[in-house]
């Protein structure tokens, strides 16, 4: 099969013909049909993020089931599939307390021993990336990294609630649980982003204030379901919303990953409003609160995947596109081919695009 793979970092990536094993037990071998590019995959080809070389990048993905290894209980053949990077055993504690996104069980990996699941052609191991690898035109993965849907979801737009729209909608419907009438600040306007302030909408948000520099993503966060919005790099940012808002948004969600806009994120808070920090923060890097704000009864916290329970919200989120309630066309900038896909890190790097979607098959 034909994949882009990553062999050192800072450097393009490159298409190669790469070798994929048979599914082995709870193994799942999918057509990828379309794969997102999303700002996480850029952290770890830019080297912000470490990963074993060389590596196939890509974690945002929907496609056809092939085949199924022994042991396989609920893909079959044929099946529509979202795939998602964080893999659940769904035994251990934090599977079983209803937080799968937490799951660090190995049993859903191979063992080091065993056979790797891509080679190059050369017989080179290649190392999965996010055990998924999607930049490639197949995927092998535990049967626990993906969930069936309906046949009537298109899968170029499937393929963004695998990332982008799972963590910005799970993190008000899960990490927030938003009320009808509360207010809530989204800070970033990509993929995330954008699949926040419309699940905002969707739960009822009161006011909804969307914060990026951009103008273009701004315009694209009101047609989404943003009330309010604000350029990230204006004066007396934190005083016009917290004026707007009546001293502050119930809810802050950041999607960028810095440590600024996650400060920024707890200063928009009301009193006893709760900041939920969804960006990937680059090691080193550290966030800073005053010590006298917390006598305030705010709320920092983290999230991995917007909290979600992967085998119940991806169908319901599904549901939601067919009804008409999530929007996720706007989110699509372009449709591109796998060779295409430097240009698309080339347009993250920009920071002015929303998504570039591959189409594989």
């Amino acid at each position: 099969m034909k994949a882009a793979v990553l062999f050192e970092a800072k450097r393009p990536l490159e298409i190669h013909d790469v070798m994929i094993d048979k599914p082995g037990p709870r193994e799942v071998l999918i057509r990828t049909a379309a794969c997102g590019v999303c700002r996480s995959d850029l952290h770890f080809v830019d080297g912000a993020y470490p990963h074993v070389m060389p590596t196939v990048p890509g974690h945002e993905a929907a496609g056809v089931v092939e085949a199924v290894g022994c042991e396989v209980t609920r893909i079959r053949p044929g099946d529509h599939v979202i795939t998602f990077f964080t893999v659940f055993c769904g035994s251990c504690e934090f599977c079983v307390s209803g937080r799968p996104s937490l799951c660090v069980d190995s049993s859903t990996r191979r063992p080091k021993d065993a056979e790797p699941k891509l080679r190059l052609s050369d017989g080179t191991p290649i190392a999965h990336f996010l055990n998924l690898s999607a930049f490639a035109e197949q995927m092998l993965v535990h049967e626990n990294a993906c969930v069936a849907i309906s046949k009537d979801m298109p899968l170029d737009r499937a393929a963004l609630l695998g990332c982008a729209v799972m963590t910005g909608a799970g993190s008000i419907f899960r990490d927030s649980r938003v009320s009808p009438g509360e207010t809530v600040a989204v800070i970033g306007c990509g993929g995330i982003g954008l699949a926040a302030v419309n699940a905002a909408k969707i739960a009822g948000a009161g006011k909804i204030v969307a914060i990026d520099p951009v103008p273009e993503k701004r315009a694209l966060a009101r047609k989404m379901g943003a009330t309010h919005d604000f350029d990230a790099m204006g004066e007396d940012l934190v005083k016009q919303v917290l004026k707007l808002t009546d001293g502050g948004v119930d809810y802050a969600i950041e999607a960028v990953g810095r440590p600024n806009t996650a400060e920024l994120a707890w200063n928009l808070l009301r009193r006893g409003g709760t900041a939920t920090i969804l960006g990937m923060i680059a090691p080193g890097q550290s966030v800073s609160i005053p010590g006298p704000t917390f006598l305030t009864g705010k709320k920092l916290q983290g999230s991995l995947a917007g909290s979600m329970q992967f085998p119940i919200d991806l169908p319901r989120l599904v549901q939601m596109y067919l009804d008409g309630l999530l929007d996720l066309d706007t989110m699509v900038a372009e449709r591109i081919r796998l060779e295409d896909i430097n240009h698309a890190f080339d347009n993250l790097r920009k920071g002015d695009a929303v998504r570039s979607v591959i189409e594989l098959s």
